[in-house]
């Protein structure tokens, strides 16, 4: 309470000084017909290179501009149509793998592909007729030959993230060869294949050929955002690559005026470093069931500032309609007692986590940091995390609490309460966790911290600014086993600085896993070393070897039940340690538009909102 008092004290501060620092006053809604959205970024893009980085506003700006295959719908656990219409698993002659009602029969999936003689599954997708580009152009299957065949090359695109999106893609090149074909259109190579494509069809039939695995679709389809052939097949070199960082005259001005598929256009005379703006097209081919546009929405301009309280009082006072940014729960109370507001307060999809060093390069060992490499060692600093301590201090309410195999509980088909398996009652776990550190560690100095060779055991936490009070109550948690932790700034770049390298004892780090993303992230995370989210470096041979065997299986049942048999493990090995899950709190204004939907894990400017919203009929 103190807190938020505090934090309401500092707004009241932040108004009066306001003029000196970014005048909101300055950019006002004027347009009846503009969404106003404010973000919160140290700087916007001025080029956008197709595929932009994940960072900031870029990838936002990106899924407007540009479309995948399909999207993913959570919840149904479907394939939803974006530039692609409808797509199948096929056998060897090309014919669906379909049930009657016209689902995937993994079944006969399973019998037809199980043989080991059959290296691939074969999918096929049929996009739709009717797409254009935003220059006019025709879109064909001849631009998603275009998109994933360069995404395969990285003497062409220069794009790491690309390799990733496509590495279950059997369609390989060596040093800019094509050394392996897995994708085949009317124009290349179907017939030859063995798959027949009528001509009336050669616009709109694409098969790929992909690893067994039945993740391996979902970044295909959802990851890659399609590129339009004729823009960047002639400029793109291995001289001047898709992603280039010395871009020449004619590549940086197919940056700056990008041309897409997706259902905005760039306003590139009216954007710049301060202000994008976006307008809907008139011609694009998705509609809702009664024939309207999409979204209703005809220009969004979104408006940069680079402080969260200056963007708030921004919001507060008028000047824009959206805050497209997760604020903190502190700010709960402040937007209550305001009027015309929506407030968003979404339950989460991210899992923070406290994640240990227990494998640390040769270079990065020393005697305390090798203590983490103790199971017991991490049991005991397991069971000195208070979740509801932390959800009520932290995030004040506005978080559940996470499970141990770290995944979320609102997924039934894959979560298993089994993996929580740790004593309920907070005192009981304390009292384990100091007799279990009482036979590694018992010395300890006056003030009650634990000693290794006369030297007090002393944690550095890696975080961000924003991460410093969920650090200063682990702080005061670990105190109870007397082991000392305090917060050390991850900076800018802290995987190439600090995680790749083993150069941390602690990091707080955020995961997320779903039917969606558990073939890659559990591998991500778990079994791969090297430059991957497995930031300290976890060796568990038996999890390997489930990891693998849950994401070759073509048995969906059997998919289920490893991922199940997964989570005990990874709880048991008390690694990347569950602190919370938080909720996803944004705000919009109401005055002038309604229509403002909560989506899980998402902010209130989501594609449902967009969907849906509309002038409100109140008069100001």
């Amino acid at each position: 309470m103190a807190k938020k008092l505090m934090l309401i004290i500092m707004m009241g501060i932040m108004v009066l000084c306001l003029t000196s620092c970014q005048n909101p006053g300055q950019i006002h809604r004027p347009n009846a017909d503009t969404l106003y959205v404010g973000s919160v970024q140290a700087s916007f893009p001025t080029a956008y290179m197709p595929w932009l980085s994940r960072e900031g506003i870029a990838p936002t700006i990106a899924g407007m501009l540009y479309d995948s295959l399909f999207s993913y719908d959570e919840d149904t656990g479907n394939f939803v149509p974006s530039i692609g219409q409808e797509w199948y698993y096929v056998d060897q002659a090309g014919e669906p793998i379909l049930t009657e009602d016209g689902s995937i029969d993994y079944a006969r999936l399973e019998e037809v592909y199980s043989d080991p003689s059959h290296k691939y599954l074969a999918v096929k997708v049929i996009i739709h007729d009717n797409i254009t580009w935003s220059d006019g152009k025709p879109l064909t299957v001849e631009d998603v030959y275009y998109s994933l065949d360069i995404a395969t090359n990285n003497l062409l695109s220069n794009h790491a993230g690309a390799l990733a999106w496509t590495s279950d893609l059997r369609h390989k090149y060596t040093n800019g060869v094509l050394t392996q074909r897995g994708l085949f259109t009317y124009e290349h190579g179907a017939r030859e294949q063995g798959y027949e494509i009528a001509e009336e069809d050669k616009d709109t039939v694409i098969y790929l050929h992909v690893n067994k695995v039945l993740g391996s679709v979902m970044p295909l389809f959802t990851s890659v955002l399609i590129l339009p052939k004729h823009i960047w097949e002639p400029v793109v070199t291995p001289q001047n690559q898709l992603n280039s960082a010395a871009p020449t005259e004619e590549t940086l001005y197919r940056y700056r005026y990008p041309v897409g598929s997706g259902q905005f256009v760039l306003d590139t005379e009216e954007s710049g470093s301060q202000q994008i703006v976006l307008r809907r097209r008139t011609d694009y081919h998705r509609t809702k069931e009664d024939g309207s546009p999409l979204y209703n929405i005809e220009t969004i301009k979104y408006v940069l500032y680079q402080e969260i309280n200056v963007a708030i009082y921004a919001l507060l006072k008028g000047h824009i309609d959206v805050l497209d940014n997760s604020v903190s729960s502190n700010y709960l109370q402040l937007f209550e007692k305001e009027k015309d507001l929506f407030i968003s307060n979404a339950p989460g999809t991210y899992i923070q986590t406290l994640v240990l060093n227990v494998n640390p390069v040769s270079s990065e060992q020393n005697p305390i940091r090798d203590l983490l490499s103790i199971k017991d060692f991490r049991r005991a600093i397991a069971l000195a995390v208070n979740q509801e301590d932390l959800i009520k201090n932290v995030l004040n309410g506005a978080g559940i609490p996470a499970s141990s195999g770290l995944m979320r509980s609102t997924l039934p088909d894959f979560y298993n309460p089994d993996a929580d398996y740790l004593p309920i009652d907070y005192q009981a776990r304390v009292a384990e966790a100091n007799a279990i550190l009482d036979t590694i560690v018992p010395d300890r100095d006056k003030d009650g911290y634990r000693l290794l060779n006369g030297e007090r055991i002393t944690f550095s936490i890696l975080g961000s600014p924003g991460e410093q009070d969920c650090i200063s109550y682990l702080e005061i948690q670990f105190q109870k086993i007397g082991i000392k932790v305090n917060y050390a700034a991850k900076g800018t770049q802290p995987e190439s600085t600090y995680l790749y390298t083993s150069r941390f004892d602690m990091t707080l780090h955020g995961v997320s896993f779903s039917l969606s993303n558990i073939d890659i992230m559990y591998n991500a995370h778990f079994s791969a070393l090297g430059r991957t989210s497995n930031y300290g470096r976890l060796v568990n041979r038996e999890l390997d070897t489930l990891i693998e065997n849950m994401r070759f299986t073509l048995n969906l049942n059997t998919k289920y039940d490893l991922i199940k048999a997964i989570q005990p493990i990874l709880a048991e090995e008390y690694y990347k340690i569950p602190l919370y899950t938080s909720n996803v709190i944004s705000v919009a204004r109401t005055d002038r538009f309604i229509g403002y939907n909560i989506v899980e894990g998402s902010t209130v400017l989501n594609t449902s909102t967009l969907q849906n919203l509309k002038k409100s009929n109140v008069s100001r």
